[in-house]
C-alpha cells in the first residue's frame, strides 16, 4: 500500500465531510432564524391583530425543536469529520517530515538524570516520543513513555510485535481512536480515577437496601389506603415521619457518596467509548485477547459496567429536578440510589485501574502501529538469547528522513565488544551512536527499527552523548560527564548486560588524563561484559583497540575537500581516521588560522 496516497485520499473524503456539515451548520443556522421570525410574525397577528389561532405557534416550535435536534446531528458529525482531518494531518506531516513541534512530546515524564533519555532525544520537542505518540489518553502517554524508558522482557516484546503487526493494518480502527479519544487528552488521570475505584466503601448498616424498599412500600399502601378512605391519615403520617427519620439518618453517608461519584462517573463515560471500540474487534495476537479477556468482570464487558454507573448517576440527578423532587423524596430516591452506586463501587470499582491500564496498553500500541504502517521498510527486530549482542544491517536514524539518512552496518558481540569511532567534526559519529541507542530502546519497546536487519540481545542502554554543565549545580562539564561514565558502569551490575555509547570520552581533559582515563573505564567495562562504542578525534585514543586485542577494532568516518567546501559521505569504514577538518572549518566561518 501507498501509504501517502492513502492518507491523502481518506484526508480528501474527511475535509468534503467536514465542508458539507460545514455548510448545513450554517444552512441550519439561516433557517432556525427564518423560524424564529415566523413566529414573530404569526405572534404579531395571533396577539395583536387577533386574527389567527394561538395553536397556529405549535407549528414554529415543532420546527424550531427539529431544527435544534437536528443541528446536534450535524455539529457532532462536524466535530468527528474535525477530528478525523487533524488524524490524517498528523499523519501526512510524518511521513513528510513536517512533525517536529506539532505533536506531544512527552517533556513531563523527562528525568534529567537518566542514563539515556536526554542523550537519544528520547523525549521532548523532535524527539522519539513525539515521533510515536498517537495517543489521545494520558495513560497512553504513560504506557508509551515507561516503554521507551525502560527496556521489557523479551517475552513481553514479543507479544508485542505480534500485537503492533495485527494492528497495523487497521487504520479505521486508529482513527476511530483518534476521533473518540480527543475528549479525554486533558481529562482522564490514572490515578485519581483508580483510587476512587479502590477506596473502602462508604459502609451502610447491614440490611438498609431491603429497609429502605420496606419503608417505601409501607408508605405507598398507607398512601393507597388513605386516598381510598380505608384509613385515615395518621398510618399515612407515620409512614413519612419514619422515610424523614431513616432517610435524616443516612443522609451523611449519602452525601459522601453523591459528592465522590460525580467527577469518577463524568470521566469513566468518556472512557467508555474508547473501550467498547476495543472490545468489538477481532484480534489475532494473544495480547491483544488478553486484554479484552481482563475488560471483563463475571462475564459482563467494562463498557456495560460503566454504562450501568452513569444510567444510576443520571436517575440521581432527577431528585434536582423541582418537579419531581417531592415525588422521589418520598421514594427515598437519593438513599437508594446512594446504595446502588456504593454496590457498583465495590463490585466493579477495583477494575477501574485494569480498565485503564488496558487502554493505556492498546493506545500505546496503536502508535507503534502507526509507526510501523507509515515505515513499511522498517522491520522487527530478531530477539536473541545469550551474550550481548547488537548486530544490524542498513542501520538507520529514525528521526531523520528515509531518504535523507546515511545506513551502516554495525556488529557488536561475540568476541568484538567495543568499536573505537573516530573521525572529523560533523562527520556523523554523534548519529551514529544515537542511530544504535534509539534502535535499542525501539526494540526493546517492541517497535520495527529502522534497519534491513536486526539481531538484539537483552540488553541495558547507558549513554553520555549530550553532557552538559549546570551552572545551579556547581558542576562543570567534565564533573557531569565523569558523574555519568560512573552510573553507566554502575549498570553493569544489572540483570542484564550493558550497551554503552560514549561520545568523545573524557573531552574536558587534558590529552595525558583522556588517554590514560579512557582506557581504564573502557577496560572496566569490557571486562564485565558491556559492548558498545566509543567517538573521538583525538588520535591518540584509538590505541586502545591495541590494548584490547580482538575485543576492540577501529572504524572511522572520513569527509573530503571539494572547492573548498568540506563533504562528507557518512559511512562508516574500517581502520583509524587519517586527517582533521578542524582548521578547515574554522576557515569555512572567517576565522583567519
Amino acid at each position: 500500500m501507498d501509504v501517502a496516497a492513502e492518507y491523502r485520499a481518506r484526508l480528501e473524503q474527511r475535509r468534503a465531510i467536514q465542508n458539507t456539515q460545514e455548510r448545513l451548520h450554517r444552512r441550519i443556522g439561516n433557517y432556525r432564524l427564518g423560524v424564529g421570525l415566523a413566529a414573530a410574525v404569526l405572534s404579531y397577528f395571533i396577539f395583536g391583530r387577533v386574527w389567527l389561532s394561538p395553536f397556529w405557534l405549535v407549528v414554529p416550535f415543532v420546527v424550531f425543536m427539529w431544527l435544534m435536534w437536528w443541528h446536534s446531528r450535524v455539529l457532532e458529525r462536524l466535530e468527528r469529520a474535525n477530528r478525523a482531518v487533524k488524524f490524517y494531518e498528523q499523519g501526512m506531516a510524518r511521513i513528510e517530515d513536517r512533525w517536529i513541534g506539532k505533536g506531544e512530546g512527552g517533556e513531563h515524564y523527562r528525568d534529567a538524570s537518566h542514563v539515556y533519555a536526554d542523550d537519544l532525544d528520547i523525549l521532548g520537542r523532535g524527539s522519539l516520543f513525539e515521533l510515536l505518540c498517537t495517543a489521545r489518553t494520558l495513560p497512553g502517554e504513560e504506557v508509551l513513555a515507561s516503554w521507551l524508558l525502560s527496556p521489557s522482557s523479551a517475552e513481553a516484546v514479543l507479544e508485542r510485535q505480534q500485537a503492533v503487526a495485527d494492528l497495523r493494518e487497521r487504520l479505521d480502527l486508529r482513527e476511530e481512536l483518534a476521533v473518540l479519544g480527543e475528549t479525554l487528552r486533558s481529562g482522564v488521570k490514572l490515578e485519581p480515577l483508580s483510587k476512587w475505584g479502590e477506596e473502602p466503601p462508604v459502609r451502610f448498616p447491614r440490611g438498609s437496601r431491603n429497609a429502605a424498599k420496606a419503608i417505601v412500600a409501607i408508605f405507598v399502601i398507607t398512601l393507597g389506603l388513605y386516598m381510598a378512605g380505608v384509613t385515615k391519615r395518621t398510618p399515612f403520617l407515620a409512614a413519612i415521619l419514619v422515610e424523614l427519620v431513616f432517610s435524616g439518618w443516612l443522609h451523611q453517608r449519602v452525601q459522601r457518596v453523591h459528592d465522590a461519584v460525580q467527577k469518577p462517573a463524568q470521566e469513566l463515560s468518556l472512557v467508555a467509548d474508547v473501550l467498547r471500540c476495543i472490545e468489538q474487534q477481532k484480534f489475532a495476537a494473544p495480547l491483544l485477547r488478553r486484554m479484552q479477556e481482563e475488560l471483563q468482570i463475571d462475564h459482563q464487558i467494562a463498557s456495560d459496567r460503566i454504562r450501568r454507573l452513569g444510567k444510576l448517576v443520571d436517575l440521581w440527578e432527577y431528585q434536582h429536578n423541582q418537579f419531581l423532587a417531592p415525588i422521589l423524596a418520598a421514594f427515598l430516591w437519593g438513599t437508594q440510589m446512594a446504595m446502588a452506586v456504593e454496590e457498583w463501587r465495590t463490585r466493579s470499582g477495583p477494575g477501574i485501574r485494569r480498565w485503564l491500564l488496558a487502554v493505556g496498553e492498546f493506545e500505546a500500541l496503536c502508535s507503534l502501529a502507526s509507526y510501523s504502517f507509515e515505515h513499511p521498510a522498517d522491520v522487527f527486530p530478531t530477539i536473541a538469547a545469550g551474550p550481548a549482542e547488537f548486530d544490524a544491517e542498513a542501520l538507520g536514524h529514525p528521526l531523520m528522513s528515509e531518504t535523507g539518512c546515511v545506513r551502516n552496518d554495525v556488529r557488536l558481540g561475540g568476541d568484538l565488544q567495543l568499536l573505537i569511532v573516530s573521525g572529523s567534526n560533523m562527520s556523523g559519529k554523534s548519529t551514529l551512536l544515537r542511530s544504535v541507542g534509539l534502535s535499542t530502546v525501539m526494540a526493546w519497546a517492541g517497535a520495527p527499527v529502522r534497519a534491513r536487519r536486526l539481531k538484539i540481545s537483552p540488553v541495558t542502554v547507558g549513554a553520555s552523548i549530550r553532557v552538559v554543565d549546570s551552572l545551579q549545580d556547581g558542576r562543570s562539564r567534565f564533573y557531569a560527564e565523569i558523574t555519568r561514565l560512573r552510573h553507566i558502569k554502575d549498570l553493569t551490575q544489572g540483570d542484564r548486560p550493558l550497551l554503552f555509547l560514549i561520545d568523545e570520552v573524557l573531552s574536558g581533559t587534558n590529552s595525558h588524563d583522556r588517554r590514560i582515563g579512557a582506557a581504564a573505564i573502557v577496560r572496566s567495562l569490557v571486562d564485565r561484559g558491556a559492548i558498545g562504542m566509543i567517538t573521538t578525534h583525538d588520535l591518540a585514543l584509538v590505541g586502545i583497540a591495541d590494548m584490547l586485542e580482538e575485543r576492540a577494532a577501529n572504524v572511522h568516518f572520513t569527509d573530503t575537500i571539494v572547492d573548498g567546501q568540506l563533504q562528507f559521505n557518512y559511512h562508516l569504514m574500517p581502520g583509524v581516521v587519517e586527517h582533521s577538518n578542524a582548521l578547515e572549518l574554522m576557515r569555512s566561518v572567517g576565522l583567519e588560522v
